[in-house]
């Protein structure tokens, strides 16, 4: 977004998910140093003249809101959420307070600052108990099988009631699977490599009968990129005897963003091991709770409407992380 010329403000509430280093270290990379921040404090780059930052919670209601009236955003990415599926079944309430409750501040900071357009992370998870794949947009989604998942999907109701009443425009981007440097140390990727790289086992969820629609991380940003510059628009042929859940009669539109192209888990693994020249011992364990077998995205909405084409290959995509991992922890 500097790149192309826009000024930035970045929010993160810098939580203990995981590790905090790596929060601060991106910072850092962006220019914003660790010693600056402090809650509710707008803090300028050092490197990008156009980027500031600032450390707040979604759920603050009353300082989120403040932010929204002094910057009157043209375009708010809400990629801001509590993560993580097998998480949500042990801490019910950090999904309902950030995924929930700060997504409404969100909305509400739009509907009364003339936001032009709101584009959010959704998920792959809220397909659920769907098998029909690939997972096409134009297919209910109303079978969740963790509460992460029916968060997404409410944000996605949430964003077409916004839409409906005070035509703000909403885009969702159900993620797919997304990896890459710098990514989240919770991830499947970054336990592997860590994993192997220290000689210790890995989990290998349903005895390795996973399917995944990896997506690298440069991709996913160039698909918000094309969002951001087209606003969702009504869909002029929407029948509501025959209702569409990815279009409406009101600025709202859901799109997959993914691969299109999915891996097997061991695969993936094996990819992981021929980059790092080491064998992963594998401990083989059931299906967890929450997780769905296998996920694969169509991608013909975002590919027809937009041009978007993912061009990275899984195995170029995990050279990169390794490359990133090895240097950030000197290994």
């Amino acid at each position: 977004m500097l790149a192309l010329g826009h000024e930035v403000i970045g929010l993160d509430s810098i939580n203990d998910y995981y590790d905090v280093n790596v929060k601060y270290n991106r910072l850092e990379f962006a220019g914003i140093e660790k010693g600056q921040i402090a809650y509710n404090t707008l803090v300028k780059s050092s490197k990008h003249p156009a980027y500031q930052f600032i450390q707040l919670q979604m759920e603050d209601r009353e300082k989120l809101h403040q932010l929204f009236s002094e910057q009157q955003f043209d375009c708010v990415v809400n990629l801001a959420a509590q993560a993580g599926v097998r998480y949500s079944i042990t801490n019910p309430y950090a999904y309902i307070d950030s995924n929930i409750i700060g997504y409404i501040n969100i909305l509400e900071g739009c509907r009364h600052n003339g936001v032009k357009h709101l584009v959010y992370a959704s998920s792959s998870s809220v397909y659920g108990l769907n098998e029909q794949n690939p997972f096409s947009t134009h297919e209910g989604v109303n079978h969740p099988m963790s509460l992460y998942a029916a968060s997404k999907k409410s944000n996605e109701m949430m964003a077409h009631v916004y839409s409906h009443l005070y035509g703000l425009a909403t885009t969702g981007l159900r993620f797919f699977t997304v990896y890459g440097p710098w990514g989240r140390p919770d991830m499947a990727l970054f336990l592997f490599t860590e994993a192997i790289l220290k000689g210790e086992p890995i989990k290998v969820f349903n005895n390795g009968e996973m399917v995944r629609d990896f997506t690298y991380v440069a991709d996913i940003v160039e698909g918000i990129t094309r969002v951001i510059n087209h606003p969702a628009e009504p869909n002029p042929n929407w029948d509501a005897t025959h209702p569409d859940p990815a279009t409406s009669t009101a600025p709202f539109k859901i799109y997959n963003i993914g691969n299109n192209n999915p891996v097997k888990l061991l695969d993936f693994i094996h990819a992981i091991e021929e980059q790092l020249g080491k064998t992963a011992d594998k401990i083989m364990m059931p299906l967890q709770p929450g997780d769905v077998p296998a996920t694969y995205a169509n991608v013909d909405d975002l590919v027809n409407d937009l041009g978007y084409q993912p061009s990275t290959k899984v195995t170029t995509g995990i050279k990169n992380f390794i490359e990133w991992y090895k240097d950030y922890y000197g290994v």
